[in-house]
């Protein structure tokens, strides 16, 4: 899928789980799960020594139960790293801050890339590198009315808020009422217990706003 689409499906489905778990198969049961309730965008996170093996079955296990998925990789720092995950089948790369090499790695590949960016002279060299969304990191830190504030000066660049960013109605208008484009949602999401069904129904109501307030 061309990064232009995968953008396009970012934007459609700005609810974007960020996980990582070293069992494989607890990692598939979530994707499934969050598959069934509406997810088309899954952030893998680069957390763990197994991470590069895990994510290579997760891609097996997306291409022949729901293609329709877009699975990317985070927390990838440097330009071999990046190489590697995109070996496997990675369709978007997301940083935790902003490094050109791998912006270069990813336009070279012509994938989806999300660095990570504070302030507004990393949104400018994002945008100068190449990069069509950046991910405002740890987006708690600054509040929405940071995302409002940057939104005078720079009306067009689409952004994820990640960190700290929990999973409710309230915080949804909060972040999306504010200029955010994207929600990333880690632990907010899936909670301690990993309730599935929860998942479910919160991920469900949450689409449902969004589409009926921001689409």
């Amino acid at each position: 899928m061309s990064k232009e689409k995968n953008l396009e499906k970012v934007l459609n489905y700005p609810l974007v789980p960020v996980y990582y778990n070293a069992d494989v198969e607890t990692a598939k049961i979530v994707i499934k799960a969050s598959f069934d309730a509406g997810i088309r965008v899954f952030e893998f996170t680069n957390r763990g020594p197994e991470a590069l093996e895990i994510f290579g079955n997760l891609i097996k296990y997306r291409d022949q139960f729901f293609p329709e998925m877009s699975l990317g990789i985070g927390t990838i720092v440097d330009k071999n790293t990046a190489e590697k995950f995109i070996q496997h089948g990675a369709d978007f790369i997301v940083q935790p801050g902003l490094t050109a090499e791998v912006g270069q790695v990813c336009n070279e590949a012509k994938l989806l890339w999300i660095p990570g960016v504070l302030t507004p002279t990393e949104i400018y060299a994002a945008q100068n590198l190449g990069a069509q969304m950046v991910k405002v990191f740890p987006a708690n830190i600054m509040g929405p009315a940071y995302i409002k504030a940057l939104r005078g000066p720079m009306p067009n660049i689409k952004i994820m808020v990640t960190g700290g960013v929990e999973a409710t109605e309230a915080s949804l208008h909060d972040w999306m009422g504010s200029g955010a484009n994207v929600l990333g949602l880690g632990s907010q999401l899936f909670g301690k217990d990993l309730n599935l069904e929860s998942l479910k129904t919160n991920v469900q109501n949450l689409f449902t706003i969004f589409k009926n307030t921001y689409q």
